[in-house]
């Protein structure tokens, strides 16, 4: 039997990476194409894909990567991150709208099937949760940065939604709700927390830590979207990928806390007065997954607690991850904030 061939954009990112681990096992002859260079644990792999380093905007690049045989194509590449949208949201604008349509006519080019990743952020401010498909999107101004990358993964599942109607392009969309797990950059509340605590950081809770999100460990986001990928009846469909259990902010930064073995307090930072007006936090991130789970038969299955514990044990056989610097610009993890908030001084067993 012929293996499959699978082409995934940002392969050697978070969930990319992960998405490429089980690509592989299942057998797949894995294309991946990204700028990057595989993470550590991930190089033993290396041998097993075929690396085009190259970045999805790059449109004359793109078209020179051999699709010969390409039966799906999973485009996961992005710039995601409040700390990225305010810091250069003119490159998360240009690889969500320039790059989708690249990648769009790179899939058209090998008639493959489509699945491209969105976000929960489409769905802006909407006050009423939980959150369907088909839900109201509601934004800020455009003179807020905060909102550059929500608006530009709406423009891609347009641009994608538009190509299957014009050329018949099959795919799917994927909107996750806060993944986290190994290898994750640590810029969102599991991953900074986690990152901060081994370093010996104190960590953060921004206002309070009332806001709640719905955690997704990253096995679960794979599986769903490797089932997507594979499922003619998800064809034309957009779908909610994620857990619909709520969590305030403050509970998963104790559950982390706890995993570690920490009792270090957090340090609750004003966000208006850290990171200006642009900043602006979402109350409350619930998904309605029912179609999900309709279409798919699919439903999230490992509770925060057991992934929480999983990325903890991951991180502790990492510690390259822990040695590294936190992303620069990232909200509660550059210098000047570790500096303000001090450190924890040992208090991590």
């Amino acid at each position: 039997m012929t293996p499959r061939r699978s082409l995934v954009t940002g392969g050697f990112g978070f969930i990319g990476g992960h998405l490429v681990e089980r690509l592989l096992r299942r057998g797949d002859d894995v294309v991946v194409v990204d700028p990057a260079p595989a993470p550590p644990d991930l190089r033993d792999d290396r041998a097993a894909v075929r690396h085009v380093p190259c970045d999805v905007r790059d449109a004359e690049a793109l078209r020179l990567v051999d699709v010969t045989g390409v039966d799906e194509v999973y485009h996961l590449s992005s710039l995601v991150g409040v700390d990225r949208y305010l810091s250069d949201p003119l490159d998360v604008v240009d690889t969500s709208v320039l790059g989708t349509r690249n990648v769009l006519d790179l899939a058209r080019r090998a008639r493959a099937k489509l699945v491209l990743a969105s976000t929960s952020e489409v769905y802006g401010k909407n006050p009423v949760a939980p959150w369907a498909e088909d839900a109201d999107r509601v934004l800020g101004s455009t003179a807020a940065d905060r909102w550059s990358y929500s608006s530009s993964k709406a423009v891609a599942e347009h641009l994608a939604l538009a190509y299957a109607h014009r050329f018949g392009l099959r795919l799917s969309i994927v909107r996750y709700f806060n993944v986290y797990g190994p290898r994750q950059r640590p810029a969102y509340v599991i991953s900074r927390t986690l990152h901060r605590l081994l370093r010996g950081e104190r960590p953060l809770l921004y206002d309070g830590g009332e806001q709640t999100r719905c955690f997704t460990y990253v096995d679960d986001a794979v599986e769903a979207t490797l089932l997507t990928g594979g499922s003619g009846a998800a064809d034309g469909e957009v779908l909610n990928i994620g857990s619909d259990q709520e969590w305030t902010m403050a509970e998963a930064v104790d559950l982390v806390r706890s995993a570690v073995g920490s009792d270090a307090e957090p340090v609750v930072l004003r966000t208006r007065s850290a990171f200006g007006e642009a900043y602006e936090d979402i109350p409350r991130r619930v998904p309605d997954v029912s179609k999900a789970r309709r279409i798919l038969g699919w439903r999230w299955g490992v509770p925060l607690g057991a992934g929480v514990a999983r990325t903890v044990a991951w991180a502790h056989r990492s510690p390259w991850w822990a040695a590294a610097e936190p992303p620069g610009g990232c909200p509660g993890g550059n210098a000047e904030t570790n500096r303000a908030t001090g450190r924890t001084d040992g208090h991590v067993r």
